[in-house]
């Protein structure tokens, strides 16, 4: 079978064709899915993506979906795993509403929802205050509920803490040489624009690279919106499934949206559609 992971990260398995515009390990392919999937029709089984889609524009990420309708064998199977904006809204709206009555609890939760629905598409630095807050609960602070934001996050929060835990060397031997050659270029025109159009623009110029980079979401979906995404495209049998469900044959042998048993990413909306 021939299995496409889009936009891996450092989610993959030696069985799939993993794609992402930065490699994380000679394992993936370098390629910028914005420009379509280097494919020819019908010759793929099993097109998946986790959190990829919110980084896109929607025209980008409708473009996306036809790319992946294309490559696809009748029959073939699209998985798509993207935040959940429903239960962020409804987890928020309960969390304030108990918030109101003075329950920490629900107050201390209602700061790490609103960092979820709001945090990611407005921040102006890498890791914003979403960042921030997980360093604050990482010191042990009473006033945070740490098992709520593990709920939220899954192995993700463990990644997180593992990632802060590497010395300057190991992050500097993690870095292909191809980053290094692309920040020297950003920081010659970032001096450019600042002897130039002064430290205003530079700053500006600074933010704009940084909702470029990525990290930034560019929209959210619910189960209404993506289910109406995949099917004016043209996809058929589409249905929300749990972390561990697929019809994708032996999916949880590959451990993409689970590891050891604990779901990955258990803030996610999971949605599959087959091609006609």
């Amino acid at each position: 079978m021939k299995l496409v992971n889009i936009g891996c990260g450092q989610t993959l398995h030696p069985d799939w064709i993993n794609l992402d515009l930065v490699p994380s390990s000679p394992a993936v392919r370098s390629f910028d899915i914005r420009r379509g999937l280097p494919f020819a029709e019908r010759t793929c089984d099993v097109c998946y993506s986790s959190h990829v889609l919110e980084h896109l524009q929607p025209a980008q990420a409708s473009f996306l979906i036809t790319e992946t309708f294309r490559v696809l064998k009748p029959g073939g199977i699209l998985r798509i795993v993207v935040p959940d904006l429903e239960q962020i809204a409804r987890l928020y709206l309960a969390s304030l509403e108990q918030s109101l009555s003075g329950d920490s609890q629900a107050i201390a939760q209602l700061d790490w929802m609103r960092l979820e629905l709001l945090d990611q598409m407005t921040r102006t630095q890498a890791g914003g205050e979403m960042g921030k807050y997980l360093d604050r609960l990482n010191d042990q602070n009473p006033d945070l509920d740490k098992a709520f934001v593990r709920s939220r996050m899954g192995a993700e929060i463990d990644n997180y803490y593992q990632a802060k835990k590497l010395t300057r060397w190991q992050k500097i031997q993690s870095k292909q040489p191809t980053w290094y050659l692309q920040k020297i270029r950003v920081k010659i025109a970032e001096l450019f624009v600042l002897l130039i159009a002064g430290k205003q623009a530079q700053e500006g110029f600074q933010e704009g690279l940084f909702r470029n980079s990525g990290e930034l979401h560019r929209w959210m979906y619910d189960r209404f919106s993506l289910q109406q995404l995949l099917s004016q495209t043209g996809f058929i049998k589409i249905q929300v499934c749990q972390a561990t469900e697929s019809r994708i044959p032996n999916f949880n042998h590959f451990e993409l949206d689970t590891l050891q048993g604990q779901i990955r990413k258990p803030d996610s909306l999971f949605m599959e559609a087959v091609k006609p």
